[in-house]
């Protein structure tokens, strides 16, 4: 594969913040099994592609309206997932997609891309997340992030500009020195444009169908890769 030109100058940045969920870590594969451990108790199998288009509705959905927590938030999603397909799971297997994230696992390139961009940068997380969530994950990256602001501390979830506000705001440089990283156009990069934020869209699924477990949307990255590998030899 060819690598992507790029008009960015990556000399002008001095941070490097990150969507992690479906970016650093793979969630699909992650939702994939717990869903599908929790259909099989019911003898009940559905494709990959459907668990997670379903999921790609369900989650931003959940996520509107009053705040409530990531745990919260992946139970009701399950829940609903349920009655779509006409399951109705006990309260556990209801919270098993929840208490299965920490054991999501990163991409194979993350952790090297990670030690390799942090020679160079500051790096931060700008999450939709419960700070606890986070802390197990983070376990799995390898790296000390300089800054981590999840959807617990802002009280919002991404797409709101909220967390994207506060990360500029705990981060404290101008935003011409920040660019953003991140696999959902639909929950960071087109935030990310309104805010006059760089960008770079990391197209992890460049060479499936369909979006996966994220709403599909329009957006204009200023630079798109298939892979943090791909990103990080650009930067560095």
């Amino acid at each position: 594969m060819t690598s992507p030109r790029s008009q960015l100058d990556f000399r002008q940045f001095e941070i490097l913040t990150f969507d992690c969920y479906g970016t650093l870590i793979d969630w699909e594969q992650g939702i994939l099994d717990a869903v599908s451990k929790a259909l099989a108790a019911h003898s009940h199998q559905v494709s990959s592609e459907d668990v997670l288009s379903i999921y790609s509705e369900l989650e931003p959905a959940a996520q509107g309206g009053l705040y409530k927590s990531y745990r919260e938030i992946l139970q009701l999603v399950m829940r609903r997932l349920g009655k779509r397909l006409g399951v109705i799971f006990s309260d556990e297997e209801e919270r098993s997609l929840a208490e299965s994230l920490p054991t999501w696992k990163p991409f194979p390139d993350t952790v090297a891309a990670l030690k390799q961009l942090k020679a160079r940068y500051k790096l931060g997380i700008i999450s939709n997340i419960d700070d606890d969530l986070f802390a197990q994950t983070a376990q799995h990256l390898q790296v000390i992030f300089d800054h981590v602001v999840t959807a617990q501390q802002v009280g919002s979830y991404k797409p709101s500009l909220r967390n994207f506000e506060e990360a500029l705001k705990e981060i404290g440089l101008p935003r011409k020195k920040v660019l953003h990283a991140a696999e959902s156009v639909y929950h960071d990069i087109i935030p990310a444009n309104k805010l006059g934020i760089a960008s770079v869209w990391v197209n992890r699924r460049m060479n499936k169908e369909g979006s996966g477990a994220t709403q599909n949307a329009a957006g204009k990255p200023d630079l798109t890769v298939p892979d943090l590998k791909t990103l990080a030899e650009m930067a560095a």
